[in-house]
């Protein structure tokens, strides 16, 4: 049987055809994607709860919302990648960690507004697919989205040949959640004499990166095993970003809280103007939490700035409630019992200059 397609001409017959090509022989191997299907799915499957309604393989997730309970759901949806952080993950070929920042980029984005995560989508794409690497990704994705109450409802893996770099990969996701209209927090309710409250981050969280392998690769000359602050360089740069849903949620059920927070890119500077009503600015005591001593030593070491790191790193708060200040003790002792280390750091005030955060 001619295997020419239906009504082709050959418009040069006497030419000797080349040599049959492959999908395989142009860098992209299906078997291996197959493979990572297999290797993938029981860890998404894991992360299953009883509104999923597909299996892994399809070609689309369903997620029934008609179990929740809500007069007026109202979905909320945020999508994010890694960044940078993901080229220590290649020096070091550690892999199971940074799914879990991944997660946690898009979730700690839609509980500012009060919703309840559901699920989580993500997308791979790599130069080529090795199924061990794809299933230690994975294993970090769904170690986020137990963390933060989620469904790993599904996602794509890309073998793209001649766009990316031998070895090396890019992540990217999105979570959604739901929350009831009455209950969405949106910073309108924040008011003069509000209490700000913040929550511990796990260390750089993924932000910032560019900025910290200047200094520690290229101005220091360290490498992933060179020891630094009792661990190594490549232990402290990939401690996954800490996922803060179960903790606000709680806290959520026990007191009001009108504006939340997620400190990521822009850091405490920038962040925190995001939520806050016109004439309002926040004034910070610095000195009310302990500043991990990695801020520290980038400061130091990069002759950075004091503004400068504000602005740019987490500073060792991940997270922030602001609240009335009658509120301020049940949020504490929520956190408390969930294990948050947090902080009274300080309040809303009228605003007095160009600057909407100021450090005390």
């Amino acid at each position: 049987m001619s295997e020419d397609f239906p009504n082709s001409q050959d418009p040069h017959p006497a030419t000797p055809a080349p040599e049959g090509l492959s999908y395989r022989e142009a860098g992209v191997d299906i078997r291996s994607g197959d493979e990572s299907v297999r290797l993938i799915k029981p860890l998404a499957e894991s992360t299953f709860d009883s509104r999923v309604l597909t299996e892994i393989g399809g070609f689309a997730g369903l997620y029934g919302l008609g179990s929740l309970g809500l007069d007026d759901p109202v979905l909320v949806s945020s999508t994010d990648g890694v960044g940078t952080k993901l080229k220590v993950a290649f020096l070091t070929g550690k892999h199971d960690t940074v799914g879990v920042d991944l997660v946690a980029m898009s979730v700690n984005d839609i509980i500012v507004q009060g919703a309840r995560p559901l699920f989580f989508l993500d997308y791979i794409a790599t130069s080529r697919l090795v199924p061990a690497q794809i299933e230690a990704i994975v294993k970090g994705i769904a170690d986020g989205c137990k963390r933060g109450g989620l469904a790993l409802l599904g996602g794509e893996t890309a073998e793209m040949p001649g766009f990316y770099a031998e070895n090396e990969y890019d992540l990217a996701g999105f979570a959604v959640g739901v929350v009831e209209r009455k209950r969405i927090v949106d910073g309108s309710l924040i008011a003069l004499g509000h209490k700000i409250i913040a929550l511990a981050s796990s260390g750089l969280h993924s932000n910032g990166y560019s900025l910290v392998r200047k200094i520690i690769f290229e101005r220091l000359g360290l490498r992933v095993d060179s020891p630094l602050l009792g661990s190594t360089v490549g232990e402290i740069l990939l401690e996954p970003t800490r996922i803060y849903a179960t903790s606000v949620l709680a806290a959520r059920r026990y007191a009001e809280i009108h504006g939340m927070v997620h400190v990521t890119g822009g850091g405490l500077t920038e962040n925190l103007p995001r939520v806050l009503p016109l004439g309002c600015q926040a004034t910070l005591r610095s000195k009310s939490w302990e500043i991990p001593p990695l801020f520290e030593f980038l400061r130091r070491e990069g002759g950075v700035s004091l503004d400068e790191m504000f602005r740019t790193f987490n500073m060792g708060v991940g997270f922030l409630l602001i609240a009335p200040e009658s509120e301020t003790d049940a949020i504490l002792t929520a956190l408390a019992e969930r294990g948050e280390e947090a902080w009274l750091i300080g309040e809303v005030e009228k605003q007095v200059g160009r600057e909407r955060v100021l450090y005390g």
